[in-house]
């Protein structure tokens, strides 16, 4: 089911618009679609963006090597006392 939208845009994002729609030989109403449809349009919120940006980040990153508790042991006290 088709459903009307009025958009309130600037002047010049519309003549943009239809200048690509023009080329594309696509209406405005179909780009607007296959835009939202490709989910090419992420509207994500702030915390989203920082947590991707953290993923990312963590994913990047060299593996951590892990010690066995005595032997974190061993190097805390090696450090404390040395």
């Amino acid at each position: 089911m088709k459903t009307k939208l009025t958009l309130t845009v600037r002047k010049s994002v519309i003549d943009q618009a239809k200048r690509y729609s023009r080329r594309t030989g696509k209406s405005i109403s179909q780009l607007f679609e296959d835009f939202f449809d490709t989910g090419q349009a992420s509207v994500k919120s702030e915390p989203q963006r920082a947590a991707e940006r953290l993923l990312r980040r963590l994913k990047a990153a060299k593996p951590v090597k892990s010690l066995k508790d005595k032997e974190l042991l061993r190097k805390h006290v090696a450090g404390k006392y040395s």
